[in-house]
């Protein structure tokens, strides 16, 4: 998750731009493929003969990036909600790892 967050900053534009250097391109590339494939990027996957990601485009984040990228934003944010997922020794879907987000935000403001 930490590298599609990355990932994600990259393509908005985030500048600095977030540094990728510890991952491999393979990771990199089956990661913007997820990316696409979940609807968070508009971009293009090219596949080898067998039907595997060997390379991508990102063209643009979509609505439902940007309002994952919002969520997942704030670094201390960030950082408790993955704490939490963490604790509970469970995988996460992104679509949970949505609401753990917006709770952990709601956590660092204050809110009920």
């Amino acid at each position: 998750m930490d590298l599609i967050r990355l990932q994600l900053l990259r393509v908005e534009g985030e500048q600095p731009a977030p540094e990728l250097d510890e991952y491999t391109k393979e990771q990199k590339t089956y990661h913007m493929a997820l990316c696409i494939e979940a609807g968070l990027v508009d971009g293009v996957i090219r596949k080898d003969e067998i039907g595997h990601p060997n390379g991508t485009v990102a063209i643009r984040l979509t609505w439902k990036g940007h309002e994952f990228l919002d969520a997942a934003r704030n670094d201390t944010v960030w950082k408790q909600a993955l704490r939490h997922i963490k604790k509970a020794g469970v995988q996460v879907t992104l679509p949970l790892l949505e609401e753990v987000l917006k709770k952990a935000a709601k956590d660092v403001l204050g809110l009920p």
